[in-house]
């Protein structure tokens, strides 16, 4: 009987089966549970790194398999698009395992060729399996993760000194608004593959400006007293607009390191629009700026020991908010799983708190008081509490796997008060926190019920404090009927089962696009949810206006300027912290 010709990559997969490295192989499980888990946190986390395309410093190692030139640069982009998100930059590990030299090269090519291929249970995807690698991208991967780590360039004061264009010197800016806008109600939306912001009004549904920004820009945050909004693209390229302009624009703008996440502003009484930090996940640190110029004033590193004392080299810095009990900014070291209280009264003489949380911090909000801090670790499946009056951890508290709450969604729970709600990752549930430690002490900082969403993938989570309605997206979701649709609860019984809305469905698009969609966001009435329908760069996109009474599609907005339209954020809830 002759035997079926094995492909390369499968024979060596024979072979380190027979070795007894079964541990590191996983063929996709027959129901596809593995797969969609592994495709989810891939599509999170491995989103391209502007790093790819930056000048490193690079060197061989004598004793990794051979390279061109040519195949190192390539490898190093795929890295960077692939790999990094979970890998670090240096490769030192972070939520995925160290990939260095002194474990790599005891493995071989040939065990690294069947990790990269097949995946593990731990969670690494199955590249080949999976179809995003071909055995030669494979092979090519394995040889390349042998290699010394190229090493991307630091960013100085200087550095960002130089970068600095201020478009409007303050002198020259207007001294009151000079538009006719009802600037509470804009929305600031991200036009992702643009490069680009669009100022949409949320009273017309009209396009105010497309304004330039960095590339995908990852947040907007509004200044304290509403006049400016600061947007940062994962390029590190923050952008200061002026709402009061007769057209909104920037009137700013500086690079901040080059690759970065998070940008927030003064809001404590007597401090408003006076300091702005922004945050970079490489180099690992942080900034405090001018809030009105943007001049750069004083940098921290965040480089250090974790939470098991443990040094790390690379802890990107996620969330950042401000603090509204003290002049304080609250900042997530990811990695190192330490969250910074950093006093912002005196830049030069720099005081700050260090409390210990949990690894892998990513993003988060306030509870309904705005004293407490909710975040999620989501790598550890916890929110970890801080109490901002007192400087001290609260509490941590396990939920499902993988949080991811946005800024998360407080409303009051029929029985246990008020609570503070995350959808997750990994999994469908939705944990909903007690957050009132006065008149409702037993529930606080615990799961008081567990939702049952559409499925993982989820992103946001939001409601209003004028709504009954928590709105759910999953837009990571493999399943195109459920990313493109969301799951609304009624929070006055959430005994009863979601209703699930095709958003998708409303914005009637004419092409076959991935439709995905991501993130509720509420009018300033709080009678409006607005969603991103997004698809790719050459494909049509749209917003998604809901009413949020009858939960009926009230239109959509749809302009070929809408490229890839994701995150949104009305100006008065950001500026006010109210989700």
């Amino acid at each position: 009987m002759r035997m079926p010709r094995l492909s390369p990559l499968t024979a060596v997969l024979s072979t380190a089966l027979l070795l007894g490295t079964a541990a590191v192989a996983q063929q996709p499980a027959a129901d596809g549970a593995k797969p969609d888990v592994s495709r989810v946190e891939r599509n999170y986390m491995g989103a391209a790194s502007p790093l790819g395309s930056e000048s490193m410093h690079q060197s061989a190692n004598p004793k990794a398999p051979p390279m061109t030139e040519a195949e190192f640069t390539r490898a190093r982009q795929i890295y960077f698009e692939r790999c990094a998100g979970c890998h670090g930059v240096l490769r030192k590990g972070a939520t995925g395992k160290p990939l260095t030299p002194d474990l790599t090269v005891p493995k071989g090519t040939d065990y690294l060729k069947v990790f990269i291929g097949y995946g593990s249970p731990a969670g690494m995807p199955n590249w080949l399996t999976s179809g995003d690698f071909d055995e030669a991208t494979v092979d090519l991967m394995a040889r390349y993760i042998q290699h010394d780590a190229p090493t991307p360039p630091e960013f100085s004061l200087a550095d960002m000194q130089k970068t600095l264009k201020e478009y409007v010197p303050v002198a020259q800016r207007t001294k009151k608004k000079m538009n006719n806008y009802n600037i509470e109600n804009i929305f600031s939306v991200t036009l992702r593959d643009a490069g680009e912001i669009a100022l949409i009004d949320g009273d017309t549904k009209q396009i105010i400006n497309i304004v330039k920004t960095g590339y995908a820009v990852h947040i907007s945050r509004t200044s304290a007293s509403g006049r400016y909004l600061y947007v940062i693209g994962r390029d590190a390229r923050l952008n200061l607009i002026d709402l009061w302009m007769e057209k909104p624009d920037n009137v700013a703008e500086i690079k901040v390191g080059l690759e970065a996440r998070s940008v927030e502003t003064s809001k404590f009484k007597g401090w408003e629009d006076k300091i702005a930090i922004a945050g970079t996940y490489w180099p690992p640190q942080f900034v405090m700026m001018d809030g009105d110029t943007l001049k750069p004033r004083k940098i921290v590193g965040t480089r250090g020991m974790d939470v098991n004392n443990e040094f790390h080299p690379e802890p990107r810095v996620a969330a950042i908010v401000s603090s509204h009990q003290k002049p304080e900014f609250l900042v997530n070291a990811k990695e190192t799983g330490k969250i910074l209280m950093v006093d912002y009264t005196d830049l030069e003489n720099l005081k700050m708190t260090e409390l210990s949380a949990a690894k892998f911090l990513h993003d988060g909000g306030f509870d309904s008081t705005r004293r407490y801090f909710m975040t999620a670790a989501n790598a550890s499946d916890k929110i970890a509490v801080v109490d901002t009056k007192t400087s001290k951890m609260a509490a941590l508290v396990d939920v499902g796997k993988t949080p991811h709450p946005g800024r998360g969604a407080n409303f009051k729970h029929p029985k246990f008060g008020p609570v503070w709600a995350t959808s997750g990752l990994g999994d469908e549930s939705i944990a909903i926190i007690g957050t009132d430690p006065v008149k409702n002490k037993a529930s606080a900082w615990k799961v008081v019920q567990s939702l049952k969403g559409q499925g993982g993938g989820s992103l946001f989570i939001k409601t209003h404090p004028k709504s009954n309605n928590l709105w759910v997206d999953t837009t990571l979701n493999p399943d195109p009927k459920i990313s493109q649709s969301v799951a609304v609860f009624d929070i006055r019984d959430l005994s009863k089962p979601p209703q699930v809305i095709d958003i998708a469905a409303c914005a009637n698009l004419k092409d076959d696009g991935a439709k995905r969609v991501v993130q509720p966001e509420y009018n300033r009435k709080g009678d409006e949810v607005w969603f991103s329908v997004w698809s790719a760069k050459d494909k049509e996109s749209a917003i998604v206006v809901v009413d949020d009474k009858t939960r009926t599609c009230k239109t959509a907005i749809k302009d070929p300027k809408l490229v890839t339209p994701t995150g949104k954020f009305n100006i008065h809830n950001t500026q006010h912290d109210v989700y």
